[in-house]
């Protein structure tokens, strides 16, 4: 860690060096029951908020992103979302002050289930409260209000981030002016819940996991190993799996060939399979087990139609902005494209000059992470006209 942070870290935690922190109300009351005390976000910012800090604009993550967004002074490592970012970039630094929050509930410097519970010195684990979508997007408010901003210009949501956005504007009404939802959702369908369900199976039924009391020895690695693998499967689609890895085998020279080996008979045979093997082992010791369980699990557990009788439509209609855009993949599976078409006409129900575009893009939920030649004009179209 390059830097001294102001509370005790886990080994769980994995915080950029770039990171801002903003302590939350204690004790912070939970939709589904319970209260944090002594609770944080982690943030960062780039730009400048200009005298009547009307230049404001809030991205919101998906599951697994940190708040490093971008590279920064502090940090100088590209950020996940690096081409969109910065001086002359889709979202220009040169005109907005951004601020990208990490979900509460996270491992990467806001409190979740990795952090020191207060009361007993040890990691919250599954003492965690229950964790809602309501709850990251009512922290996120706290960050925006704490940094002396009463209204944002634009709330960007993307993923996961689309649905804590879409909560945002509806829990805190006048809380930003336009909204852009990138591949999000207004609810949980069954196929998504589906799958984050069997991911956290491999996850409970990894024997490591142990009811959540593992630690860096006794590690539940396999389990998010398959987890991981079945989300990334999800995240892209089948025409660029196939047009990427076709039926191409892997060469003796790969470390992951398995081919004809007595020991693994039935191990790892073709690229596709090492691909998804590399970017497994990646991920999972990047990311806490309980973290990704309580995090998955707020996004099943989503639906805006909660909050006006059973009618999704309704739900987005009691969101008030000025403008809005909804902008997805065609050949997204995970948050289908009629999700954010759906956002966009309920949005205008409510009074909102609100757009949908499809992208013909061949990445699937992820496209929004690689494709920037459509992505970025889209964004950067909708943010200089405002």
């Amino acid at each position: 860690m390059s830097q001294a942070l102001p509370f005790p870290v886990t080994p769980s935690e994995f915080i950029p060096p770039g990171s801002r922190f903003h302590a939350l109300t204690s004790p912070f009351p939970m939709k589904r029951g319970g209260v944090l005390h002594g609770a944080r976000v982690a943030y960062e910012t780039w730009g400048t908020l200009n005298a009547a800090r009307d230049n404001a604009v809030l991205i919101v993550t998906g599951l697994s992103p940190d708040a490093h967004a971008a590279s920064s002074p502090a940090d100088p490592a590209p950020g996940w979302w690096e081409p969109m970012l910065g001086p002359g970039r889709p979202i220009d630094t040169g005109r907005w002050f951004v601020v990208c929050v990490n979900s509460l509930g996270s491992c990467k410097g806001s409190t979740g289930a990795a952090s020191i519970d207060p009361a007993s010195g040890q990691p919250y684990r599954l003492a965690f409260p229950e964790l809602s979508i309501e709850d990251v997007a009512d922290a996120a408010a706290e960050v925006v209000r704490g940094l002396g901003i009463e209204r944002l210009a634009c709330v960007i949501g993307n993923s996961m981030g689309g649905m804590t956005a879409l909560s945002l504007l509806l829990r805190h009404p006048g809380i930003s002016c336009s909204h852009i939802n990138i591949s999000g959702s207004a609810r949980a369908l069954p196929f998504s819940i589906a799958v984050r369900s069997l991911q956290r199976e491999a996850i409970r039924l990894d024997p490591n996991w142990n009811n959540g009391e593992y630690d860096d020895a006794t590690y539940p690695e396999s389990g998010m190993r398959i987890a991981r693998k079945l989300g990334v499967i999800t995240y892209r689609s089948a025409l660029e799996w196939d047009g990427r890895f076709g039926r191409v085998r892997l060469d003796e020279s790969s470390p992951f060939n398995g081919q004809g080996g007595e020991e693994d008979p039935f191990g790892l045979e073709f690229q596709v399979e090492s691909y998804l093997e590399g970017h497994a082992r990646r991920f999972v010791r990047r990311y806490d087990p309980n973290c990704y369980l309580y995090l998955s699990r707020s996004m099943d557990w989503f639906d805006l139609a909660d909050h006006s009788g059973g009618d999704v439509l309704a739900g987005l209609a009691r969101i008030r902005v000025e403008r809005a855009l909804a902008i997805g993949a065609n050949t997204d599976i995970l948050f289908p494209v009629q999700q954010q078409e759906e956002i966009a006409e309920g949005l205008a129900l409510g009074g909102a000059r609100a757009q949908f575009v499809g992208m013909d893009s061949p990445q699937g939920h992820d496209a929004f992470l690689v494709d920037y030649d459509r992505f970025g004009p889209a964004v950067r179209g909708f943010l200089d006209s405002l």
